[in-house]
């Protein structure tokens, strides 16, 4: 494989998001929707929004950006009312207040409806917009900026839906291994990807954001006091949970500042990038190693991430935490040997993780990965693994890797099912 193709595959899955992917994924849809309608111009008179279960539950508590405030219509007026599409997941950058009152009205109003979709894909968006002069339905389906099909007043302008999930990061994906992995960061000329630094530039603003302003549950501040009050020590494991989990508690909490996401996911992107970056940090190492340390991360999670799906009833934080496992193994010297041991690790402890949708307490979830990778990584080093004799665990790293996904796309469609359940008829 080629660096080109390598260099294909991070563009598509390391994107700038503001905000958490799922309700600004549905305003991405709708901002289409109404651009295609011609919202602005013509009076709008309905606006539905179908989805699937795993958008739903990812969208209903999470804090959009700006606004205060959470749920599914309110991302989809403000997409309505944006217009603009063209920013893709940063659709909803830059609100005014006259934007968010103008959707909040429309949700008084009664016009916005929203169900659940009858799709069986996991990631599915439909928004219809209806104005006195005619309408315009837009589908988003398998990643959150793939528009698939577009139809206006009974003409259809784009159809790309297909009854398959896969893709062409699934065909690049299967050529990947571990191995070709380490190789390809060891030898990469990093001037060539700047998205790596620019991740690194951006998880670690909002992680310092986080530590510094109350967001959320505030876990990574909390951390940080606890640091600085001489209640835990001032150690890389410590300062890493701070770090990364503070990021997660400003991006959930509705932080107008953007981070870069993987596999779709902001938090994914995160928890990929900041606990590297904090160990670099306590170490002290040159920039080149870090900026190779990130690469391997966000490689690892892509790879793994292409076969575990973008949603899932598992947390997906378990397998950014795994690729950051292997990138702190990496700035410590470890080999291609000692990265699959903390593979292994990784997904011996954290894979039965739930996902019960995006909220304030992920960022809980985000340091316990974080441990859980540091742990992982200091075993690796040492040379202790878990064995194959060990529950989900083979000799194979690889096959480790494809009963992990295994589990989380055959064996977890009850568990999500009643996670909605359980999430739609709380009283």
């Amino acid at each position: 494989m080629f660096e080109k193709e390598i260099s294909a595959l991070l563009s598509k899955e390391l994107v700038v998001a503001l905000g958490c992917t799922e309700p600004i994924a549905i305003a991405l849809a709708a901002a289409a929707a109404a651009k295609y309608a011609k919202a602005k111009e013509c009076k709008i008179t309905s606006i539905e929004l179908l989805a699937s279960g795993n958008i739903i539950k990812n969208a209903m508590s999470v804090n959009i950006p700006g606004t205060g405030s959470c749920g599914i219509k309110l991302a989809t007026a403000l997409g309505v009312v944006v217009g603009d599409d063209e920013k893709g997941l940063e659709v909803l950058s830059g609100l005014s207040k006259d934007q968010i009152e103008a959707a909040k009205s429309m949700i008084s109003d009664g016009i916005i409806s929203a169900d659940l979709s009858d799709s069986s894909k996991k990631l599915y968006i439909e928004v219809i917009v209806h104005t006195m002069e005619g309408y315009a339905r837009v589908i988003i389906e398998d990643s959150h900026t793939n528009i698939a099909f577009v139809e206006v007043n009974g003409d259809i302008i784009k159809n790309n839906c297909s009854n398959e999930c896969s893709s062409e990061e699934e065909e690049i994906g299967s050529k990947l291994s571990i191995g070709f992995i380490y190789e390809f960061v060891n030898n990469f000329d990093i001037d060539k990807f700047d998205l790596i630094k620019q991740s690194i530039t951006l998880n670690r603003r909002i992680g310092l954001e986080g530590l510094k302003n109350s967001y959320g549950l505030e876990v990574g501040k909390t951390i940080k006091a606890q640091i600085d009050s001489g209640i835990i020590s001032n150690d890389i494991v410590n300062y890493a949970m701070a770090l990364t989990s503070a990021a997660s508690d400003a991006r959930m909490a509705g932080c107008t500042l953007s981070v870069m996401s993987n596999s779709g996911s902001g938090n994914q992107g995160i928890t990929a990038t900041l606990p590297v970056v904090a160990v670099w940090e306590k170490l002290n190492l040159p920039y080149e190693k870090l900026i190779r340390a990130v690469a391997l991360s966000h490689l690892m999670t892509i790879y793994i991430k292409i076969k575990f799906g973008r949603l899932s009833a598992l947390c997906g934080a378990t397998v950014a935490a795994t690729g950051s496992s292997c990138g702190i193994v990496y700035l410590y010297g470890g080999d291609e040997e000692k990265i699959k041991y903390t593979i292994q690790n990784m997904l011996g402890n954290v894979t039965g993780t739930l996902c019960d949708g995006a909220k304030a307490g992920c960022a809980l979830k985000v340091s316990t990965c974080t441990n859980a990778a540091m742990q992982s990584a200091i075993l690796a080093l040492k040379g202790t693994t878990i064995k194959a004799t060990d529950g989900i665990i083979e000799n194979d790293v690889e096959k480790t890797i494809d009963n992990v996904c295994m589990l989380a796309n055959e064996g977890t469609r009850a568990a999500d099912k009643i996670i909605l359940d359980i999430m739609l008829n709380k009283e």
